[in-house]
């Protein structure tokens, strides 16, 4: 093939997805002529008491609003509603991303409320279906933890909201050492706790070997915090993998390895 055609040909890049999510961007990769190095920097696993989860599943029939906030939420969350009969009829389904919301209509969920523009909770929040919401209960599916904003917007505006942890995160056992042997030439990081976790691993010298390394992350959140590590080649991307490779191959162009 042409160089047009690998325009990441030899070129080392880090994929820090969970091990689980990790393929698809790393055979783009691959098919771009590229290298992927799989290291993962969370671990995912189902919601420790499945019981307490199951209990909130019974609540669904009285829901107006179900929020996946990622799609792992996606795939636990909706395992745990097949499991407790299917989404009742009526109840409206909304996410944060594009990825989410592919991964919703291939679980059968047809009718998808998600931002075409900004891939976050404040994208969602914007959108015209929930401005008028008071008196609504919402149920939000997401991990263990994780940012308030979307919960606490919507009970500013009359909602009633519930959490549902159907998933968490966990820090992966990974060596700094490791990571420094693989020389990537470029990194891939898709959330902030993700790049947080990278960034302990490292001690001061490590940290110095690595700033200079460009980074690619597909959210300006994401991107203010490498930019307060200390990182100093921060590639702001499109969302999901496609916007990570286009952002790779520009890249690999610019330098002249294509």
């Amino acid at each position: 093939m042409s160089a047009e055609n690998l325009p990441l040909s030899g070129l080392k890049v880090l994929v820090t997805r969970p091990r689980d999510q990790a393929m698809p961007l790393a055979q783009a990769i691959a098919s771009a002529g590229g290298v992927p190095l799989l290291f993962p920097l969370l671990d995912i696993a189902p919601a420790q008491d499945q019981q307490a989860l199951q209990r909130q599943m019974a609540h669904l029939p009285g829901c107006d609003l179900a929020i996946f906030i990622s799609p792992n939420a996606v795939s636990y969350g909706m395992a745990a509603i097949e499991s407790a009969g299917g989404l009742p009829a009526g109840v409206k389904v909304a996410t944060v991303g594009q990825g989410s919301a592919k991964a919703l209509r291939a679980a059968g969920v047809a009718q998808v409320i998600a931002p075409t523009e900004r891939f976050d909770s404040e994208g969602l929040l914007a959108l015209p279906e929930l401005q008028q919401i008071a008196g609504w209960r919402v149920m939000i599916f997401r991990g263990d933890g994780g940012r308030e904003l979307l919960g606490d917007t919507l009970k500013s505006r009359g909602a009633a909201v519930e959490y549902v942890t159907c998933y968490r995160r966990s820090k992966p056992q990974q060596s700094a050492a490791d990571l420094l042997a693989m020389l990537p030439d470029a990194l891939t990081v898709t959330s902030s706790e993700a790049l947080g976790y990278l960034w302990a691993m490292l001690d001061a010298s490590a940290q110095h070997a690595m700033c200079d390394t460009p980074l690619f992350v597909p959210h300006p959140r994401i991107a203010a915090l490498a930019d307060a590590q200390g990182w100093r080649q921060v590639h702001q991307t499109g969302a999901g993998d496609e916007g990570l490779l286009a952002a790779l191959k520009d890249w690999a162009r610019a330098r002249g390895d294509a």
